[in-house]
């Protein structure tokens, strides 16, 4: 069973940035689709951003076009999200995902494996 662990979360000014990891504990994190999703408190889980193992496709949540960054760096099995240009309203609880549905659908929201979270805090 691959488990993936989150890191990076904090507390940031709005317009600041942050860098999110999330590292694989087996190889089997570089065939599969990855992405990150966060959730707001006593909301569901939405998809931010997603990115295929060849690294060809990405997909990204219309709120954060242009402030994120989804990225891979399968050397050492790791996801990557780059935030910039943060708003209180990223405020969340950050999730990495991976699983074998596309991106290019919504299925991905059915990823099979899952990190704990890490938080993202933005103040005004």
């Amino acid at each position: 069973q691959m488990r993936l662990a989150e890191s990076g979360g904090g507390l940031v000014q709005s317009g600041g940035s942050l860098r999110l990891s999330c590292t694989a504990s087996t190889s089997r994190f570089n065939t599969l689709n990855t992405a990150w999703f966060r959730q707001y408190p006593g909301k569901e889980r939405e998809g931010v951003a997603c990115i295929e193992w060849t690294g060809i496709y990405q997909y990204y949540d219309d709120p954060v076009k242009g402030r994120f960054t989804i990225s891979r760096d399968d050397a050492n099995q790791t996801l990557l999200l780059q935030m910039s240009g943060l708003k209180p309203e990223d405020t969340a609880m950050y999730y990495c995902a991976a699983g074998t549905q596309e991106c290019s659908t919504q299925a991905f929201l059915q990823f099979t494996y899952w990190g704990q979270g890490t938080q993202v805090t933005v103040s005004s």
